[in-house]
């Protein structure tokens, strides 16, 4: 499976980060490439809404909220409710051929969670599968720390012959994250704790961010072997189209 690592460039708009997972996406539905996994490191906050909440009355609001934070308010095309993160993230993007849409969808969210769950267990978190209460983009799969905060979202997007599953870890601000999601969730008129805010960092606080992407990158190599491989000119320039479908 080729190894896409690293963000595209400090000064690139986070819509178009998000952008490349729709154009790997598309390609590999298309056959123009096998199994792809990129991990990389937001190099700007984004508040990432779902098409859901834009919909909503108070979506506007929650925008103004967004970039009034500094965040940079985008919309993604998988995942259920408004997720925020930092530069202290890691977004795994696992995109692969389906010949069997759409089965499979829960077995994935069942196995990557429990592989995100044993990657954060090897460095000491209490990490489990599951909702906590009040969590931001509630989600079964989550991945909790102690049953009480989220650390780790997980969503699904499929096509007809392939699939994507995305992930972001929180590995530190949430002490940020809390309020700015409190009241973007109060805008949007959702249910939302903002205790549920975790991140790896406060459950274990002599761990650095290297070293946790690197076990994460390591963790998928376990499964099957990686190539590191350089981003696709053709991909990129696809992103640059489809960027547009994120910006708000």
């Amino acid at each position: 499976m080729d190894l896409l690592h690293g963000a595209l460039g400090a000064d690139e708009d986070q819509a178009l980060e998000i952008a490349v997972a729709h154009a790997l996406l598309r390609g590999v539905s298309r056959g123009d490439s096998g199994a792809v996994l990129r991990v990389y490191r937001p190099t700007a906050p984004v508040v990432a809404f779902s098409r859901r909440d834009s919909h909503l009355p108070g979506f506007d609001a929650a925008v103004r909220a967004a970039r009034d934070a500094g965040f940079q308010p985008l919309v993604r095309p998988q995942g259920g409710r408004a997720v925020a993160y930092t530069e202290q993230s890691v977004v795994v993007d696992h995109v692969s051929p389906h010949p069997d849409f759409p089965a499979g969808l829960n077995e994935r969210f069942t196995d990557y969670g429990h592989l995100w769950a044993d990657v954060l267990r090897e460095h000491g978190v209490d990490a489990r599968v599951g909702a906590v209460p009040g969590e931001y983009c509630p989600g079964a799969y989550s991945v909790n720390a102690r049953g009480v905060v989220k650390l780790v979202g997980t969503a699904q997007r499929l096509v007809r012959q392939a699939w994507l599953f995305s992930a972001v870890a929180i590995f530190d601000g949430a002490e940020v994250l809390r309020p700015l999601l409190t009241e973007i969730y109060a805008h949007l008129g959702l249910d939302f704790d903002g205790s549920s805010v975790g991140s790896v960092r406060e459950e274990v606080p002599d761990l650095d961010l290297e070293r946790f992407e690197s076990a994460v990158i390591a963790s998928y190599g376990a499964l099957t072997e990686l190539t590191p491989t350089a981003l696709d000119d053709g991909v990129v320039s696809a992103a640059h189209d489809l960027a547009v479908d994120h910006r708000l």
